[in-house]
């Protein structure tokens, strides 16, 4: 029996489009409780009692979210994976410290992008880090982050 899936077509848009991102708000997912979704968008995120989203900042044109769709018609798995690069300058004892904490953790994630768009990461399953490095650079103008 076949798959029916209903189409509706995507008109052409011609308003400004702008790459990147520009804020992203970080919280432990299980101080989560609940999230409201209407029509495929989110509607409310409920947070656990004095628990709250925490603002992570970064230089412009350092950081980028890509979501990959990924198929395997042998198996019939069909899945998103969201990965968020961010880029955080200056090596610093602090920020070593709340990245490892980062690290370490099961998170939450609301990324704004370029366009003004909010993107929810991890709504059904937690953020997990999977990647970092510390970098000193090499020359001068080379970038001293992580």
């Amino acid at each position: 029996m076949p798959c029916l899936q209903t189409l509706s077509g995507l008109a052409k848009d011609c308003s400004t489009n702008m790459g990147g991102i520009v804020e992203v708000l970080i919280a432990n997912f299980d101080d989560v409780d609940s999230v409201a979704v209407t029509d495929n968008m989110i509607t409310t995120i409920t947070m656990a009692a004095s628990a709250k989203f925490h603002r992570y900042s970064f230089s412009k044109n350092t950081g980028n979210l890509t979501s990959t769709y990924t198929l395997d018609p042998a198996s019939g798995v069909k899945y998103v994976t969201s990965d968020l690069l961010l880029q955080f300058n200056r090596m610093e004892t602090s920020k070593r410290v709340e990245l490892s904490a980062l690290a370490l953790g099961d998170l939450a994630v609301i990324v704004k992008d370029a366009n003004g768009k909010w993107w929810y990461l991890g709504k059904d399953e937690p953020v997990t880090a999977s990647a970092g490095d510390g970098q000193t650079g090499t020359a001068r103008a080379d970038a001293n982050r992580y």
